[in-house]
């Protein structure tokens, strides 16, 4: 029978390779990846928050946010992957409108990481958390059409 649906449906007629059984078999329906989508969202959000709930703990509190928050933008990021499959993300993220934003962003997460547990600089962690909540936000912009240029225009405005 599935013979004949391969057929009808114009595909080849051969039997299938091992990988064409491995991809099909692992890809995800799009109900599965909404749901996916919005548990890892949902979950970076949750870090997010408990980052800045953990802010006030007094003398580690600072690098707990920077470890939540920067978890929790790693999940953020990590839930689009569901939406459009890991490939097709990753050439999204490193097209050359993206290149300078996705390089920021990325190297604002690690850097956060490295001054909350190798430096153990929690004003350096704060600095980064900054940074990476500015070059999350442009990332962002950038796959919404013109939003970017709307944004430098009303930044251009409110400067002069």
């Amino acid at each position: 029978m599935d013979k004949l649906k391969r057929v009808l449906s114009g595909r080849d007629a051969e039997e299938p390779s091992g990988l064409a059984e491995v991809i099909d078999s692992t890809s995800l329906g799009w109900g599965t990846r909404v749901k996916g989508f919005v548990a890892c969202f949902a979950i970076g959000c949750l870090c997010s928050i408990l980052g800045s709930c953990l802010l006030w703990i007094p003398k580690k509190g600072l690098i707990l946010f920077a470890v939540f928050y920067t978890l929790g933008n790693i999940a953020s990021i990590g839930s689009t992957l569901f939406l459009m499959g890991p490939m097709k993300q990753l050439k999204r993220m490193f097209e050359p409108t993206r290149l300078i934003a996705t390089t920021v962003m990325l190297l604002c997460l690690v850097l956060t990481l490295c001054s909350a547990f190798w430096w153990r600089k929690a004003g350096l962690a704060l600095l980064f958390c900054i940074l990476q909540f500015f070059a999350m936000a442009w990332y962002s912009i950038s796959f919404i059409p013109y939003a970017r240029d709307a944004v430098k225009k009303c930044v251009s405005v409110c400067l002069s």
